[in-house]
């Protein structure tokens, strides 16, 4: 929403669910299905502002309005404008783990568990579990999408990267697809699922 409130029409009403929703994709579907049926009768359109996000989308259906889903694999493609903006960065450094301000302010992310897991576990053995966590990564990007003031949280993520001996990179985000999610056109970057039909994987192959 951050991306998106300063865009938003007046008339267009809007609701943002938990963020820690992500990391249970079962009980993410089964939270947007519920408020997919309790939304207001006469609503002719729901625009969900995740992408397929570990399959959470798979399965949700709306009787008497469109649904409409950016066609992504992940989230962070819509901070990014799109999805080949994200498989470009995916494929020059496959090894990112990607920070924008609202997964550092809610602390959804393995830099924030640490000192949860010291507190815990202690030192030596936080030490092994985040060489695990991390593996896998080799940078941290800080999105900039422009829609905040981005030095409030450049410094936490420089911090993380040097932290656990990451290389540290702000990439520019754009509000592209945000835009055409509010405005249209729903083109091919978008699921388009009728009343009563259902969001199918399939529905995001090739995205």
């Amino acid at each position: 929403m951050e991306e998106m409130r300063p865009l938003l029409p007046e008339d267009v009403e809007y609701q943002v669910l938990e963020f820690g929703l992500h990391t249970t994709p079962q009980d993410l579907n089964r939270r947007l299905q519920t408020e997919i049926d309790a939304s207001v009768p006469g609503v002719e359109t729901i625009v969900l502002g995740y992408g397929l996000c570990s399959k959470a989308v798979v399965g949700l259906y709306a009787n008497n309005c469109t649904l409409i889903i950016p066609r992504v694999d992940d989230c962070i493609a819509i901070f990014l404008g799109s999805s080949t903006a994200y498989k470009e960065q995916m494929h020059t450094s496959p090894g990112t783990y990607f920070l924008t301000k609202g997964w550092i302010e809610v602390g959804d992310t393995p830099f924030s568990q640490h000192k949860r897991l010291e507190q815990r576990y202690g030192s030596e053995k936080t030490q092994r579990l985040m060489r695990l966590m991390l593996k896998n990564y080799r940078r941290v990007a800080l999105i900039n999408t422009g829609q905040y003031e981005i030095e409030r949280y450049r410094g936490y993520a420089q911090s993380a990267a040097k932290k656990f001996g990451l290389q540290y990179e702000e990439i520019q985000g754009a509000a592209t697809l945000v835009q055409k999610m509010l405005f249209g056109p729903w083109d091919d970057e978008f699921v388009k699922i009728p009343p009563g039909q259902t969001v199918r994987l399939d529905h995001f192959l090739g995205s």
